[in-house]
């Protein structure tokens, strides 16, 4: 195996670039942490030019995110054209996807490796490595440091018409629990209060290994630790969403009151060319149920539009279903037709662009609508709020009902001197469509 060159006499610096999902944020993290071990100076998603090495972890899921991963090689193409970095690496979801491809069409990049390639990236930076021995699982947390995301697993084995995961990333392969409990000693032992388990389908964990569904015992054996104010759960896949669980969230305060259940349509019609496994009427019953067992609870959702098929008598279904229901979030995604899905080889991406765009618009101010009248509706209350950074004038947090980056949030003026990573009481002050306004409670 040919080396690349190491300057040993300074120290390397290696910025590692992000984009995508949590789960790519857990795999960076986990490269930082070994790439520091080795003695380099890491980076995350820095802009301090020069760089000796680039190491981008694309997203190969839908178009726009392609799209965002070859716009981000190109231009680190130009930087290194302009000698401000002498290697680019890129690694993840698109070039597992697209080696053959992105090796022809952007030579300039040195090495191209798939996802769960740590092991192969130290092997090309290191002279002599060669794999003597398994990297560390530990990792650098690359965001504020108070909230985490823990991947609980790897792949999927569900067989969804639009989804290139399980092409991507394979099986879907759980991690032992007690590796799990290991790693919340080490996220606990770094000041995170907010875990964020995470998996391409949560409540599937363990039937591969334990042969039953372990979610809620793993779930069990981490409350056991009391080391997390907030234990968050993101990707509840429809199917197998069962009492014991539903039941644990609700009555464990430590557990936030936060369902993540992508519905992606409501339509049995559509859903069965989706290839999802439940009906509408299961699917209201599920809905229904939650509600009943968490009231209050926050039930966020996503939906995609325009997938093929899908008829104006659909769309009106899904419509009227999200205004009736109102979720309390919702994000949605226009159908993209991916090589190598059930829907790119059976399918024909039969609905124009435009009226992909049309129809996704109309969902969102649908849900802006909903959300709004439900903030108004929050005014005067008092919530727990977690401060994740300062901005501007204002201190920015979220309350249990929120996850970062993709929720709504709460401001609060700067002039009250709070401090990101603790917990406030907060009294809603105001609102808007996808945010709150309050001030510490006396």
């Amino acid at each position: 195996m040919k080396h690349l060159p190491i300057n040993k006499s300074s120290t390397e610096k290696i910025n590692v670039v992000t984009l995508g999902c949590p789960k790519n944020i857990v795999d960076s993290e986990i490269l930082l942490k070994n790439l520091e071990l080795k003695g380099y100076k890491v980076l995350h998603d820095s802009n301090d030019f020069p760089f000796d090495t680039v190491i981008i972890n694309t997203c190969g899921f839908i178009h726009d995110a392609k799209e965002e991963s070859i716009n981000t090689i190109l231009n680190y193409v130009r930087a290194k054209e302009q000698g401000l970095i002498k290697r680019i690496f890129v690694t993840g979801c698109l070039s597992q996807k697209y080696m053959p491809e992105l090796k022809k069409e952007i030579p300039e990049v040195d090495h191209f490796s798939g996802v769960n390639s740590v092991k192969e990236i130290i092997e090309h930076l290191v002279s002599g490595y060669e794999g003597k021995e398994n990297p560390t699982t530990e990792r650098v947390i690359t965001g504020p440091g108070h909230y985490a995301y823990m991947k609980i697993s790897e792949g999927c084995d569900r067989k969804c018409a639009f989804c290139a995961i399980p092409q991507i990333r394979g099986k879907y392969i759980s991690r032992t629990i007690d590796s799990l409990l290991e790693e919340t000693t080490f996220l606990a032992s770094k000041g995170v209060k907010e875990l964020i388990l995470i998996a391409q389908d949560l409540n599937y964990y363990g039937v591969d290994i334990y042969k039953k569904r372990k979610l809620t015992y793993l779930i069990q054996k981490i409350l056991e630790q009391n080391y997390f104010p907030w234990i968050r759960l993101q990707y509840l896949y429809p199917e197998g969403l069962n009492d014991s669980l539903l039941e644990l969230i609700g009555t464990e305060s430590n557990i936030c009151k936060y369902i993540d259940i992508p519905i992606q349509h409501v339509s049995t019609r559509v859903l069965r060319l989706m290839k999802r496994s439940y009906t509408r009427k299961s699917l209201e019953n599920l809905l229904a149920h939650i509600r009943e067992i968490i009231p209050g609870a926050a039930i966020r959702t996503a939906l995609i539009v325009g997938h093929p098929g899908e008829t104006k008598k659909d769309f009106e279904e899904l419509k009227k279903f999200i205004s009736d229901f109102r979720f309390d979030r919702l994000g949605v995604f226009k159908y993209s037709h991916e090589d190598g899905t059930y829907a790119f080889e059976n399918y024909n991406d039969d609905i124009p662009e435009e009226e992909k765009e049309a129809r996704a618009a109309e969902i969102m101010e649908i849900q802006q609508n909903i959300s709004h009248k439900t903030n108004l509706e929050k005014i005067d209350n008092l919530f727990e709020v977690i401060i994740d950074r300062q901005e501007g004038g204002y201190y920015v947090g979220r309350t249990q009902f929120d996850s970062p980056e993709v929720d709504q949030e709460v401001l609060i003026d700067a002039k009250y001197k709070l401090t990101p990573g603790l917990f406030y009481k907060i009294k809603i002050t105001g609102a808007e469509e996808f945010d709150l306004y309050g001030v510490p409670a006396e």
